[in-house]
């Protein structure tokens, strides 16, 4: 079975389209691997405090370390303290169709599977992706026909008003 969409997490925000602003990649889905991807958004966006972070209710989701991650950067979590109710996880679960359409550009439309890489290859091609041509080449008819870090950009300019270039620093 292809598990490449277990090979990372991620964080999306709210502003735009489904898109990557967090991501973390390993060949496991530890707790661990959750609050490090917290951990690597809340680096390179400092105003994430605040936010809410939609997720499923698997345990890693659950667990102390992950709820600490999000503590320390003062994400909330949508998921209630019993973990059994996941408030407006529709954001959440419209990352699958972003995996989906991932593995097939990727892979399946070229006649590959993710087992015809080694993790380090998939880690690469996966952050590439999302990161470079997603987040920052594709254009979204629905945000306007501009990329997601674009839409991202004017988004956090209007809150700060920053010009948009500066509103990202």
């Amino acid at each position: 079975e292809d598990n490449s969409s277990d090979t990372g997490r991620f964080l999306q925000n709210e502003s735009e389209k489904p898109t990557a602003i967090g991501l973390s990649m390993d060949d496991n889905m530890r707790a661990e691997l959750c609050a490090a991807t917290v951990e690597n958004t809340a680096a390179a966006y400092p105003e994430l405090c605040g936010a809410v972070l939609h997720s499923d209710r698997g345990s890693q989701y659950t667990s102390a370390s992950y709820r600490a991650a999000l503590n320390e950067y003062g994400v909330k979590q949508s998921m209630n303290s019993a973990g059994g109710r996941c408030h407006d996880n529709a954001r959440c679960e419209s990352i699958r169709g972003l995996v989906t359409r991932m593995k097939n550009e990727l892979f399946y439309s070229r006649g590959r599977r993710s087992t015809d890489y080694t993790t380090e290859q998939l880690k690469t091609m996966i952050w590439r992706y999302y990161m470079s041509y997603w987040n920052n080449r594709r254009i979204c008819s629905s945000i306007g026909g501009m990329p997601p870090a674009e839409k991202r950009r004017r988004y956090y300019s209007d809150k700060t008003g920053k010009p948009a270039a500066a509103a990202m620093e």
